[in-house]
């Protein structure tokens, strides 16, 4: 890893739409402090130490088969526990296994004991691995799916090196988010957030604007997943967009 930079992860959320048109993304309105205040971008963050989960927390996916995935020689795993920790701590959204069923929030008092797990998480009182196993669940790891490879520029104030990964939300839970994290969300048609940023509304840098680039290309989730998994739903790595900080995947 280069010095200076900080690993990160981000989650794209998708859905269907209700109307049956393009799929829909989650979008979120960081607070105006911060290294990406006021931008819209979708949940993620820094991957931390404790992102180094026992294989016992996870389902779907080992560290040797994740590494391989992105390329690197080990700790591969971390990225796609930090992107789903990030998911849950920012909107809500717990990507994980309970039996053999993802996790819902249909039951009132369940809800309130996971809402209250994750104000815990948040303000540093209890890890994720303890979260999962007080609670019973096993990360979703098979859900998320590797999208693409960031470095911010050289010459940035801060600098991180992200993996984005896209995931389908889970049909029986709602975005639920953290005041002290995000200051609004919304689900939306790629192409309108494009339109959003267009006309200067939103503030998007060069990796929120290409992936929603790419998603604005699909109708169906299903062909999204499949497309990422084969490698074939990005654009070429230009020269303008790996000045952007695009890599170009190594497998």
């Amino acid at each position: 890893m280069t010095p200076g930079l900080r690993m990160a992860a981000t989650l794209v959320l998708v859905r269907r739409s209700a109307a049956l048109g393009p799929l829909e993304v989650l979008m979120v309105e960081r607070p105006a402090r911060g290294t990406f205040g006021g931008l819209h971008v979708f949940p993620g963050g820094k991957v931390d130490a404790s992102d180094a989960l026992d294989g016992e927390l996870l389902r779907g996916l080992d560290d040797r088969e994740a590494s391989r995935i992105l390329g690197v020689e080990r700790g591969g795993l971390a990225y796609w526990v930090a992107a789903i920790r990030e998911s849950f701590e920012e909107a809500g959204v717990l990507l994980a296994y309970r039996d053999a069923a993802l996790v819902d929030f249909a039951d009132d008092a369940m809800n309130a004991r996971i809402e209250g797990r994750r104000r815990a998480l948040v303000s540093g009182e209890i890890e994720f691995a303890a979260l999962c196993r007080n609670e019973r669940v096993a990360l979703a790891a098979d859900r998320v799916h590797y999208f693409s490879h960031w470095i911010t520029p050289v010459g940035a104030p801060a600098r991180f090196d992200t993996r984005f990964f896209v995931a389908e939300m889970p049909a029986r839970q709602h975005v639920r988010l953290h005041s002290n994290e995000l200051r609004g969300a919304e689900w939306i048609a790629p192409r309108e957030a494009l339109d959003q940023h267009r006309l200067g509304r939103w503030q998007m840098i060069h990796p929120t604007l290409t992936t929603l680039e790419t998603l604005a290309n699909y109708h169906d989730v299903g062909r999204l997943i499949a497309d990422v998994n084969a490698w074939c739903h990005l654009p070429d790595v230009t020269d303008e967009r790996a000045r952007q900080g695009m890599q170009r995947r190594s497998r």
